[in-house]
């Protein structure tokens, strides 16, 4: 769990990131936290004027979470492939949510049923069938509560066919997040 000191250094990280995005500096290890250091899941998510304006993360603890923040946080303003690059403009006018996933996990089921009994909206989900895979942190409750609506949604992101969750070949994970921004 980061501190609020560190959330503020995280969002600094982001901020600085966008709008330095061609000529981003690390700041010295040396006087970094240690939970700055770990390695974590994180994902990156812009709103402009109420609507999204890039999300872009990775699931898995693949770097340092300081260097995952900035990376994300660039990928998100300009590459993100729904929506063109972000203007000097916009970057200024940014609310920046960043959130802190925990290790998912693997999620037991044996039926449908037994699926939407054992999903919480306090979860971030990912679903996984053959190469096709897509998540949902746990903020997308908030605009799909019903669980099979999620559910289909989130087959579609993954070009699945929308009914694909009630096939007991999919791989299903959850996890928890940490989440914090700053609203400008």
């Amino acid at each position: 769990m980061a501190t609020k000191k560190e959330q503020e250094f995280l969002l600094n990280c982001a901020k600085n990131a966008i709008l330095n995005y061609q000529n981003i500096t690390y700041p010295g290890l040396n006087k970094l936290s240690e939970t700055l250091k770990e390695k974590k899941g994180v994902f990156v998510t812009l709103t402009l004027n109420g609507q999204l304006r890039g999300c872009i993360g990775t699931i898995q603890p693949i770097m340092p979470l300081y260097e995952a923040v900035m990376k994300n946080a660039v990928s998100a303003a300009y590459s993100d492939p729904r929506f063109p690059p972000m203007t000097k403009e916009e970057a200024n006018d940014l609310i920046i949510e960043i959130s802190v996933l925990t290790e998912p996990l693997k999620l037991n089921y044996t039926n449908p049923s037994d699926l939407l009994k054992k999903l919480n909206h306090e979860q971030g989900i990912i679903i996984k069938k053959s190469f096709a895979t897509a998540t949902f942190l746990p903020q997308v409750w908030e605009q799909l509560p019903d669980k099979e609506e999620f559910l289909t949604h989130l087959c579609l992101k993954a070009n699945l066919h929308p009914q694909a969750w009630k096939d007991n070949n999919l791989e299903v994970s959850t996890y928890k997040v940490e989440k914090f921004g700053r609203y400008n």
